[in-house]
């Protein structure tokens, strides 16, 4: 009986060990929330005041604390480290909001991002400013971009448009009200097309118009077909529709000038034109053939 006993278990530690590795190279997510995530976080409380310390991260305290240590607290005087103020888990990683003290700058942590990656024992370490005074420490626990999946909170909303995941784990949002015109360029191969795919793919759930010119036969644009309101495949086409634009941003121009305003979103929300799209060849670019005059 205990030999049964003796293979039950060694049969299931091993189906647990096989779950444990078949989910860090298949499911990393799920490792990260079930097992790498109390693993990081308990390292990082453990080594914390160390690593700090070895990584150079410490300042000497001043001497009202020092001499308050010594003589109050009877504690021996040891350098400061950043003060921990928040820690936040996430589905990628851990973000620690540290508090710098006196005489450590941002520039510093982010200097020793790459011994404190190999100290906490996570795929990479990122240093953002927050706000004077404090940064956040940016874990992300495996590589977010083998297999880049963005969270369900990340939807398009008032012209912003989430289109990529950054190393770190957070989302870079293209906000075509803060910046109406882009020029999107890369090597081969680099992610230009899926940057495009992801964008028209936000954009089509916002009331915009897109207006598409592809002068290679429509082999970019044909796809997006159903969802735009104009495509020209050829440079005669091309051009009537650059006219046939032109005089769509003069009219508006007029309709801002009418009512003294220098922009589109400072119309009434009852008069203000559909805000129009246009994407030529493999660049992605918001013309508001309306916003500001330049």
């Amino acid at each position: 009986m205990s030999d049964w006993t003796l293979w039950l278990e060694a049969t299931g530690a091993l189906a647990g060990a096989g779950g444990v590795g078949y989910a860090k190279a298949r499911a990393p997510r799920v490792y990260w929330s079930t097992v790498g995530l109390p693993l990081t976080w308990g390292r990082f409380a453990c080594s914390y005041r160390s690593t700090m310390d070895v990584c150079g991260l410490t300042v000497q305290p001043t001497g009202l604390r020092a001499f308050m240590t010594r003589n109050l607290a009877r504690r021996e005087v040891r350098p400061v480290a950043p003060k921990v103020r928040r820690i936040r888990p996430t589905s990628t990683g851990l973000r620690v909001t540290l508090r710098l003290p006196a005489g450590l700058e941002p520039v510093d942590v982010a200097v020793s991002s790459e011994r404190l990656r190999h100290a906490f024992g996570v795929q990479s370490v990122t240093v953002a400013e927050t706000k004077p005074g404090y940064v956040e420490l940016r874990m992300t626990g495996y590589d977010v971009l083998r297999r880049v999946r963005l969270p369900r909170k990340a939807r398009p909303r008032d012209l912003v448009v989430p289109v990529a995941l950054r190393e770190d784990g957070t989302v870079f949002e293209r906000d075509y009200r803060k910046m109406p015109h882009a020029l999107t360029l890369g090597a081969n191969s680099s992610g230009k097309s899926m940057y495009q795919r992801n964008l028209v793919m936000g954009l089509a759930k916002l009331p915009v118009g897109l207006v598409g010119i592809d002068c290679k036969r429509g082999v970019e644009h044909s796809r997006y077909l159903p969802r735009l309101s104009a495509l020209a495949t050829d440079p005669d086409m091309a051009g009537r529709l650059i006219d046939a634009l032109v005089l769509e941003m003069s009219e508006r121009f007029d309709l801002l000038a009418l009512h003294g305003v220098s922009d589109l979103w400072d119309l009434p929300e009852k008069l203000r034109p559909v805000p129009l799209v246009v994407l030529v060849d493999e660049v992605a670019e918001l013309f508001f053939v309306t916003s500001k005059k330049e």
